[in-house]
């Protein structure tokens, strides 16, 4: 398939496939027939061409329709094509439709065709899809009635209703009120129908392809949020996005390094469009009540979720995976620049950190272990590195992990560039050329990737903690894969592959899940963790930095990082005082960049600040990885948008400047030189976790910042489980723990009177009669066990 682009590995759009003057459109008309047991039938579709009209000086082309001038006959005037409906849970809905009949099976995600009767797309296993949670479950949607016209399926999360004629697929809450439905060419009420396309599909006049646009109805005040880690606005309401992975080059800009065919709506409902091929999603740019999901297939495969935001992330991360829990170790510190380039400042750099007391987990390498910058090769330098295996064995016993950048494309003054070719590792082009300069490795090869996580794994047993997965947006367009498809399908399946690769030999290896990766598609979650790109080292950028985070979690990702100051210079102290306590309260921290990073590189008050930044890091772990656990189990992400915790307040759904960091902080970075801000807060009770003032949620409040340059807040009536910070968290005991509970010391605030007995996380000690105890939970990573505790705790409130 040809793909017009302005240059190479620019996104891509299929909603432009919807504009061609000489094509076909398909819009349904009926469903020919339809069997209410087996959810499946055919619908009939009725032919429509563009047509010009000039009307006062202006041509416009709206849809007339049209009869077939075909030869021969049997190129039918209306196909017939079949469609399908399957109830994957009681909140998980799939629905499939073929624009041929029968249909030809799903080339991107599944492969071969399914049965003929059925919309034919294949169910033979998929990289996106967790092994057997996909398949039709009797018991989900039980309640059929066959009204006739109408056939109505209703569990107890709501229904959905298939509509003979005019076809009509329609999803309602358990309440019985419309959530969606797909668009029909009689749902327009412009008078020439030239906006708002109807759920359709093209057939192309230049080389005879189907497209299919999946058109569905937006309420007058439907937010919608979701579709990977976009930097734009964070409710996606009246914008495009081209779903194609690509290196954004900056995070101010609609590119995506993470796009995810998933998103989520106010109204109680969610979509994920099972596919690998370029998408574009239209929610509501070109027509206000009008969501069309442009694809680049011939064949729709929609997941159609039910419920609240955390009942939708719930399910759609059961279908396409959760994320395992990253080591303790990955929650601390990483200190990165552009680059280390030797084990003498390797060295200098960890000694300094313990030097100014500033507790720290991983020094990351960047692009400068290798003997020449850039050129990935997976040997340390021998001119600059004396002996890597002593110096990694060294600093573990210091309290330090190493974390190597290395990326997939091979220059060819790389080494390992020839054997790549020789062996056939390398992405090619049909008639057997490169595609770029690069050797791009192919993870479609099994050889090539057992070939790359050799490579990976002779430094994890040198002892290296963490790889870093940087690119794979690149994946050519037009090359062959060792999976016998396109580049169509193999881009967006690229970082999937990657991302896979590297994290099944760090756990093969290390034992542990944790890679550190740049690019994403649905399914790399299983993989974590990410982080947000090259930010720029602007107020704006750290803004979008934060709406990119906060819509890669409402896209299922949990955990998730940026380079803290921003990447492209180095970063203006004042900027780096604001960055850095919100990076420090993301699941991931990492500051990385143009030189210095390092607190050293600037005044004395900001390395005082730097210290007592990170250190509410590490006290604070216990919290953080009680809370990082729940949401490996769960699919939540750790910082999410206030909706998805106050999904009846009306408000947090309009805040994308703040967010929950798990269930009971929420933080509120400065985005601008000041020492105060206006902060919404949900409804209930609320405390400055720096000051212990109380604040009436529900409302706005301008509220200054404390000591450090950020705002916090607690959820009333929480205890938060504190520890005693430590300069590496190999060193941090766990077995004494300091419980703070804010808004405590009523006889409402959820604790109870005791009368001393043993409790918990400081088991063997013993509290004064009369103590008030509170229910506590924590995780403790010694164990791998979730302790369940009645515990003293210590009011910080005012």
């Amino acid at each position: 398939m040809e793909i017009k682009s302005k240059g190479l590995n620019q996104p891509v759009s299929m909603e432009a496939k919807f504009a061609g003057l000489a094509d076909n459109y398909f819009f349904p008309s009926h469903a020919t027939s339809y069997d209410p047991a087996g959810a499946a039938g055919t619908v009939a579709w009725k032919r429509y061409l563009r047509k010009p009209r000039l009307s006062f000086n202006q041509i416009d082309y709206p849809f007339t329709e049209a009869t077939a001038w075909e030869f021969p006959e049997e190129y039918r005037e209306s196909p017939e094509t079949p469609f399908s409906l399957e109830f994957v849970s009681e909140r998980t809905i799939r629905l499939r439709v073929s624009t041929r009949n029968p249909g030809l099976g799903r080339r991107g995600a599944t492969g071969v065709a399914g049965s003929a009767g059925a919309a034919n797309v294949s169910d033979a296993p998929s990289l996106m899809l967790t092994a057997g949670v996909a398949e039709n479950d009797p018991t989900a949607f039980a309640n059929c009635q066959d009204n006739g016209g109408e056939i109505v399926y209703s569990g107890p999360a709501g229904s959905v209703t298939v509509v003979r004629d005019p076809w009509k697929i329609v999803f309602r809450d358990a309440s019985g009120r419309i959530l969606t439905e797909t668009r029909h060419f009689k749902d327009g009420s412009s008078l020439l129908n030239t906006n708002g396309l109807p759920f359709s599909f093209t057939r192309s006049s230049a080389d005879m392809s189907h497209h299919l646009a999946a058109s569905f109805l937006l309420r007058p005040d439907e937010k919608l949020f979701g579709g990977g880690e976009s930097f734009t606005r964070l409710n996606k309401r009246g914008q495009r996005l081209d779903l194609f992975t690509t290196d954004a080059l900056g995070v101010q800009t609609g590119k995506m390094y993470k796009p995810i065919p998933f998103f989520l709506s106010n109204e109680g409902y969610g979509m994920f469009v099972h596919t690998s091929a370029p998408l574009t999603f239209d929610f509501g740019a070109t027509y206000d009540d009008t969501n069309t999901i442009y694809t680049g297939e011939e064949e729709l495969d929609l997941f159609v979720f039910l419920g609240s935001p955390k009942e939708i992330l719930s399910e759609y991360t059961r279908l396409t995976g959760r994320s395992p829990l990253p080591p303790l170790w990955s929650f601390g510190l990483w200190m990165s620049r552009i680059t280390y380039s030797s084990e003498a400042e390797v060295r200098e750099v960890a000694a300094k950190l313990r030097e100014l007391d500033i507790p720290c987990d991983v020094i990351h390498l960047d692009t400068g272990w290798f003997e020449t910058d850039w050129r990935c090769n997976y040997e340390f330098s021998p001119s600059r590195f004396d002996d890597p295996g002593a110096m990694i064995a060294d600093l573990k016993e210091q309290g330090y992990r190493i974390s190597l950048w290395q990326l997939p494309y091979f220059t060819p003054n790389n080494s390992l560039y020839a054997e790549i070719l020789e062996r056939g590792f390398a992405v090619r082009m049909p008639d057997g050329s490169l595609p770029t300069e690069d050797a791009i490795l192919d993870f479609s090869h099994p050889e090539a990737v057992a070939w790359y996580q050799e490579k990976l794994a002779g430094l994890l047993a040198l002892g290296v903690g963490a790889i870093k997965v940087d690119f794979g947006e690149a994946a050519p367009l037009g090359g062959i894969y060792a999976s016998g498809r396109s580049g169509f399908h193999e881009h967006n399946l690229y970082p999937l592959r990657y991302n896979k690769a590297a994290a099944e030999v760090t756990e093969r290896v290390n034992g542990e899940s944790i890679i550190w990766a740049r690019s994403a598609w649905a399914g790399s979650q299983r993989y974590p963790l990410h982080w947000g790109g090259d930010a720029e080292n602007t107020d704006s950028a750290m803004a979008a930095t934060l709406r990119a985070g906060l819509s890669l979690g409402l896209s299922g990702f949990p955990f998730w990082s940026h380079d803290i100051g921003g990447f492209v210079h180095s970063s203006p102290e004042e900027l780096y005082s604001r960055w850095l306590p919100f990076g420090m309260l993301t699941s991931h921290s990492r500051c990385h960049g143009a030189p210095p990073t390092e607190p050293w590189g600037y005044s004395e008050a900001f390395q005082a600040l730097f210290r007592e930044t990170v250190k509410l890091k590490y006290a604070l772990l216990p919290y953080v990885y009680t809370e990082a656990k729940l949401c490996s189990d769960s699919g939540y992400p750790l910082m999410r948008a206030l909706f998805v915790e106050f999904p009846d307040d009306p408000g947090s759904w309009l805040i994308e400047d703040e967010y929950m960091f798990g269930a009971n902080l929420l933080v509120a970075p400065l985005f601008e030189d000041a020492g105060e801000r206006q902060v919404y807060l949900p409804p209930g009770e609320w405390f400055d976790y720096q000051s212990g003032e109380r604040y009436a949620g529900g409302r706005w409040h301008k509220i200054a910042a404390g000591k450090l340059r950020i705002v916090v807040l607690v959820r009333g009536g929480a205890v938060i489980p504190h520890a005693k910070p430590a300069l590496s968290t190999a060193f941090m005991d766990w077995s004494e723990l300091e419980f703070v509970v804010f808004g405590g010391g009523g006889d409402s605030d959820g604790g109870k009177d005791d009368s001393g007995e043993n409790f918990g996380a400081g088991a063997g000690k013993t509290h004064a009669p009369g103590t008030k105890l509170y229910n506590v939970s924590v995780y403790d990573p010694q164990t791998g066990v979730m302790r369940s505790m009645e515990v003293p705790a210590v009011s910080r409130t005012s």
